[in-house]
């Protein structure tokens, strides 16, 4: 099939790209000039690279000529302040722009990567499924609500005769950027770091996400959501076994919500002062202390074979390749 993809360069968008070649699908990949192609340096000439980005409404013209299926995972992933109007023009505009030439193309299937984040998420409701509503809290970040308002973009389209799927991952774990995304967890604990966070959410294998994605696409299933969900875990076992995988010390303090409180509020400042990046902020703070679980049974009972990698499977893989990159300094 001829199939296009956005954030084909990205962590989880490089996993996609690479099994959609596997199984001998024609890719056409939007890409900004600026983006970086390390994850798929390897495959960059088996793909047809159309510049552009989702709001570029001249290059998305062009970009779904002939296209048959569409797989959108492009999205601004922030839990800064400074970021909100591009997370609404990329996550949500972009979005509606995807869909829209999507429709006036004909495509045969959309499938848009969401996130847990956009099940709306409260202080009574923990354990979430792909029936919970949406629901306006101050659980919710300006990330989440642009991931909600995105989804509304893609069910709009669906009644206009648009045949749509939307998978919403959990926190996803595997090797990237290692300074970037969930990624940086490795770089962090083995650079030393004493402070777990207190809560608890879903983590899933990105290779698990792209395997159900492509499962999805070749399937033809649509109007439908699927909530993908390796394990419910707090961070503390996660970062217990990414220590353990790495060979070093295991994070050992809890970081207390009064020391959230107090660390964003340090990093606002630190920022203020010097221009720098915060390590934390006060969403990335407050997200890290809550605890929520999330249902995965029924994207278990889509396919008969499909099944999710254990996270601490996950969790060792990812710090093998970590350390291939990054040996362990001898302390002698």
């Amino acid at each position: 099939m001829k199939v296009l993809l956005t954030g084909g360069t990205g962590f989880l968008g490089s996993h996609i790209l690479r099994l959609l070649l596997q199984q001998g699908h024609e890719v056409y990949a939007l890409q900004r000039s600026s983006s970086r192609k390390d994850l798929v340096s390897n495959l960059s000439d088996r793909v047809h690279w159309l510049e552009g980005d989702v709001t570029d409404l001249t290059s998305l013209e062009t970009a779904f000529e002939g296209i048959e299926k569409v797989i959108h995972c492009a999205a601004v992933v922030s839990f800064h302040p400074k970021d909100r109007r591009q997370m609404m023009q990329i996550n949500v505009e972009g979005t509606a722009n995807m869909v829209n030439y999507a429709l006036d193309a004909g495509v045969q299937q959309f499938i848009h990567v969401s996130s847990i984040a956009a099940i709306g998420r409260s202080a009574t409701r923990r354990h979430l499924s792909e029936a919970s509503k949406w629901e306006t809290s101050s659980h919710n970040s300006q990330y989440a609500i642009s991931k909600y308002l995105a989804e509304q973009e893609v069910w709009r389209a669906a009644a206009e005769g648009l045949s749509v799927s939307i998978v919403n991952p959990s926190v996803i774990l595997g090797s990237g950027f290692w300074g970037e995304n969930t990624s940086m967890f490795f770089q962090r604990i083995d650079n030393g770091l004493r402070f777990y966070p207190t809560g608890a959410t879903g983590f899933v294998d990105v290779e698990d996400v792209a395997t159900f994605i492509l499962l999805l696409l070749e399937s033809g299933k649509t109007s439908e959501r699927y909530l993908l969900n390796g394990e419910n875990l707090s961070y503390q076992t996660l970062f217990g076994w990414i220590a353990a995988a790495l060979d070093v010390p295991a994070p050992s303090v809890p970081a207390a919500p009064w020391m959230a409180e107090l660390a964003w509020r340090i990093e606002w400042l630190r920022e203020k002062l010097s221009g720098s990046t915060p390590l934390v902020t006060k969403e990335s703070a407050r997200s890290s202390v809550n605890r929520f679980t999330f249902d995965n049974s029924k994207s278990l009972s889509i396919f008969p074979n499909y099944k999710y990698t254990p996270i601490q499977q996950t969790v060792e893989t990812a710090a093998r390749l970590y350390r291939n990159q990054y040996p362990k300094v001898s302390s002698t």
